[in-house]
């Protein structure tokens, strides 16, 4: 579904990312583990668009997208959430999540004059679909909380219900448990693992091996910005070059 082959990112003098290659298959949740540094976020960040490689390229379901700006590629169908979740503070959750169907005839202001049936319309439709995306991910009680009154493990959840609104094939998920408390992360991936049945594919940056060995396989190993292992969450837990690189020496 997603291919990169040789991505290079440099900044100045530094190299971030040095020829990476790797594939997510369809189908699949594929974790992405590394030491801080090890230029995962970059690699994110290029996928999505927000950074254009130096060198290499990215195909997605058989296209190339590398260089496309980040909202050109949301709409082939590859959505991304934030280690920091971004909502817009002052607006409602439920007005955070109505906010991305694309192509709304109300974005367009002289339709709010000629065609107030259809705007209201479709905005009635996407208020439903929204509250029905809320109930799934656990926010509907929320709905009319403003979003900067959230904790951070619920706007996690924000986060995965803007990118659901799109109808994604493919997820990027930016630690979805950085700083969430035990409960709510369990609630997490259990709606991970729920969106993955209906047929989403994930990428999954995290640092918490007990999600990534529960829900990811395979694992992609980073390290001073290279690819350094691909493998099922026991073989890597066991190499040692990540014992080496990413857990400190020691066995998890």
């Amino acid at each position: 579904m997603l291919e990169a082959r040789a991505l290079v990112k440099d900044f100045g003098g530094l190299r971030a990312v040095d020829r990476v290659s790797l594939s997510v298959a369809e189908g699949t949740i594929t974790g992405l583990i590394g030491p801080n540094g090890a230029g995962k976020t970059t690699l994110f960040n290029m996928l999505a668009g927000a950074l254009k490689p130096t060198a290499g390229s990215i195909t997605f379901q058989g296209r190339r997208i590398d260089g496309r700006p980040p909202y050109a590629i949301f709409r082939t169908g590859l959505a991304r959430t934030f280690q920091i979740p971004r909502p817009f503070a002052e607006m409602t959750v439920l007005e955070n999540v109505m906010l991305v169907p694309m192509g709304q005839s109300g974005e367009r202001f002289w339709n709010n004059w000629l065609r107030r049936g259809t705007v209201r319309a479709e905005e009635r439709a996407t208020r439903d679909r929204a509250r029905e995306t809320l109930a799934f991910v656990g926010l509907e009680r929320l709905a009319g909380d403003y979003a900067k009154n959230l904790s951070g493990g619920q706007q996690k959840l924000l986060e995965i219900a803007r990118a659901l609104m799109a109808d994604p094939q493919l997820i990027l998920l930016d630690e979805p448990g950085a700083g969430v408390n035990p409960t709510l992360l369990g609630s997490i991936m259990d709606k991970l693992q729920d969106i993955h049945e209906r047929g989403v594919t994930f990428l999954i940056i995290e640092h918490n091996m007990d999600l990534i060995a529960a829900l990811c396989d395979p694992v992609l190993v980073m390290a001073q910005g290279s690819l350094l292992m691909v493998g099922s969450p026991d073989a890597v837990r066991s190499d040692p070059r990540v014992l080496e690189a990413y857990l400190g020496g020691a066995p998890a």
